[in-house]
């Protein structure tokens, strides 16, 4: 049924054309208006990403910090986005079960992954892994930062990270260094130290950081590297005593600890982390709609508080800083497994 009357002359060829051309300018300033107020003005005025639940494949246990981390971000972001964000662990298998999963997921933007420098390691650890990560994996964001103190037992003589460097040169070879397993960065980080400071010491892995801050309380190894998070209760309880960290800048709940760099080690600049990535193919205005989001809540007050408190230090940054970030960190730790003769798997 006709509702209202067409207007004389509407089906002319140069009223078509006008309409067309209206058509295209009520285009463009459309187009205009969402570049202007960004995509997440444009998701709110009109249907589209997100609209369904978002899944985070989560490549270890569920329990550690880094869970940790990866939770509580869902939670803020299930908020932000209006959305249930599921976390599914995954773990096992170096990372190739959580792979395989995003990996048969659809490049929409509703099934991420964390990944990070444990994922940018293991291509120079196998002799063959199934995945190009730079290829297969589209980068959203990074999530935290963990940093690896150099600890020792409260009772140990080594009482300043100076302590420490010059007994590591000159005496070497009776010193132990533990760290958690072969290939993790707490050990590549023990060798590249060795390699940098030019000592003989010995590094000793562990399974378990139970086991190695048992090790360092009997005195089995003179010095630890673990990241901040498992320490931190021994720490205060004044069991382990923190000599140094070993990423660029002190860390920021643990203003008196000096760096490597300080301490003599220049560009010595080592912490763990995780990010998140989604499917190849993945549309770059989606992940960075994700990529703000997730910085966002990375800023909020009470998630910093948490994460601090965790022994983390939350940071962000755009898929394209990611990108370059990951690139870094494979062909920075292909040569430290080379130079320390670690056999791949």
């Amino acid at each position: 049924m006709k509702i209202q009357n067409d207007p004389p002359g509407w089906n002319t060829p140069v009223a078509r054309r006008m309409a067309s051309r209206r058509s295209l300018l009520a285009a463009s300033l459309a187009a205009s208006a969402l570049g202007a107020f960004g995509l997440r003005d444009a998701a709110h005025a009109q249907p589209g990403f997100p609209n369904k639940p978002i899944r985070i494949i989560v490549n270890n246990a569920p329990g550690g910090v880094g869970d940790l981390v990866v939770r509580l971000t869902a939670q803020k972001l299930s908020k932000a986005v209006g959305q249930p964000v599921v976390v599914d662990n995954r773990a096992g298998a170096g990372g190739i079960l959580a792979g395989n999963q995003l990996m048969a997921s659809a490049p929409d933007g509703y099934t991420l992954m964390t990944s990070g420098n444990a994922t940018a390691i293991r291509p120079s650890l196998f002799k063959s892994y199934p995945f190009d990560i730079q290829k297969d994996f589209a980068s959203v964001t990074t999530l935290a930062f963990f940093p690896i103190a150099i600890v020792v037992a409260s009772s140990s003589p080594l009482r300043t990270a100076a302590d420490f460097l010059r007994q590591a040169r000159q005496d070497g070879g009776n010193m132990n260094i533990g760290t958690i397993a072969v290939g993790s960065t707490q050990f590549l980080a023990a060798e590249m130290f060795k390699s940098l400071a030019g000592s003989p010491a010995t590094t000793v892995p562990f399974n378990s950081t139970p086991q190695l801050i048992n090790a360092l309380l009997r005195g089995d190894v003179q010095v630890g590297f673990e990241t901040l998070g498992p320490l931190w209760s021994q720490m205060q309880g004044g069991e382990l005593r923190v000599l140094a960290v070993t990423q660029a800048k002190r860390v920021v709940n643990l203003p008196d600890v000096p760096t490597l760099i300080e301490t003599g080690l220049p560009d010595f600049d080592v912490a763990s982390w995780n990010s998140l990535v989604a499917p190849a193919g993945t549309p770059i205005e989606i992940r960075q709609r994700l990529s703000r989001e997730v910085n966002a809540i990375l800023r909020m007050p009470d998630v910093e508080k948490i994460l601090l408190e965790a022994g983390v230090e939350p940071r962000g940054s755009t898929p394209e800083e990611l990108d370059a970030l990951t690139a870094k960190e494979m062909e920075r730790w292909r040569v430290v497994i080379e130079k320390a003769g670690i056999e791949k798997q």
